[in-house]
């Protein structure tokens, strides 16, 4: 972004003096190297921000606190995290839906696929997991809008990020299912197919280990050797790959918030890249790399209560 053309004052209007916009640049630092910016960006980050979290939640002030310096965007000119903090639920409410969906609907189909290897329910599984993960988000999202909102008009074609959600009101409530059933469907059939090949494949080499045939020779049931022995193995490789999943949300957001006009971090992510707005765009890609660290941790965590023989010092 610091190699391209262009910054934040190439929007402002030609009839603005080009000492003006010098000025411009100069008071917002769009001139200084790269690396100091980053460096600013990190004083910001660490100190600062942090100072002003702690200070907003337990309603203290330290120093300075009125004009304490935060990491503003250059577009909005509003801080960077507040603007993030805003949108985040907007993110949540679908990819979140649809990621703990899909994850719902994988295990168990994706165990019972290799249970019932080469079965109809196999076929038809295996069918529906490579039809899902094979077609892209962003044509089942028009595909969906085109026959569900067009033709049908059963669903809106996009989403209302303005709708307050009330939850002591069925009509509010009802609103909101209604612009999230297709979003959440697509991203839930995407996460889903995915997730649900890999179970099979994970179940499928735990089927055939040593210790599942002496569950079965001690006279345990098939529904315990299964939901029990089986399924337990086989999920320490799908936590590794939820771990890695879960932390792209906003990598997956930019395509899904782009088809249905979802007002969130994707979204937030192309605007500022499309504006130059270095700023913001650090500050959401530090979120994600935070996701990334978080997720990988209990990702670790998880391991030692899927598999005894795991052990933390």
């Amino acid at each position: 972004m610091d190699q391209a053309p262009g910054d934040p004052t190439s929007n402002v209007p030609l009839t603005v003096p080009a000492e003006v916009r010098e000025r411009m640049r100069e008071a917002q630092g769009f001139n200084d190297p790269f690396i100091l910016q980053w460096l600013k960006w990190c004083r910001l980050m660490f100190i600062n921000e942090p100072i002003n979290l702690f200070e907003s939640l337990t309603g203290t002030c330290f120093g300075s606190c009125e004009s304490r310096d935060r990491i503003i965007s250059w577009s909005s000119r509003s801080p960077a995290l507040d603007t993030i903090y805003e949108r985040l639920p907007q993110t949540l409410w679908v990819l979140g839906l649809g990621t703990l969906f899909g994850t719902l609907i994988a295990i168990p189909v994706g165990i019972m696929s290799a249970y019932k290897q080469y079965s109809l329910f196999d076929n038809v599984g295996t069918f529906i997991s490579m039809i899902g993960f094979s077609m892209p988000v962003f044509f089942t999202g028009l595909l969906a809008i085109v026959v569900f909102s067009v033709k049908l008009k059963w669903f809106p074609s996009f989403y209302d990020t303005t709708h307050d959600v009330q939850f002591t009101s069925w009509s509010s409530i009802w609103i909101q299912i209604k612009q999230l059933v297709m979003p959440v469907s697509i991203l839930t059939l995407f996460q889903a197919s995915s997730l649900a090949r890999f179970t099979r494949a994970s179940a499928l080499d735990n089927l055939n280990q040593e210790y599942v045939r002496t569950a079965r020779s001690k006279g345990l049931s098939e529904s315990k050797v299964i939901n029990v022995h089986v399924m337990r193995n086989s999920l320490i490789p799908v936590v590794t790959l939820l771990a890695l999943t879960i932390p792209g949300v906003i990598g997956g957001a930019i395509i899904t918030e782009t088809v249905f006009r979802i007002n969130g971090i994707g979204q937030l992510l192309i605007t500022s890249i499309r504006n130059g707005d270095v700023p913001m765009v650090q500050t959401i890609t530090f979120f994600s790399a935070f996701l990334v660290v978080l997720f990988n941790l209990i990702a670790d965590a998880l391991y030692g209560l899927l598999d005894p023989r795991i052990r933390y010092e």
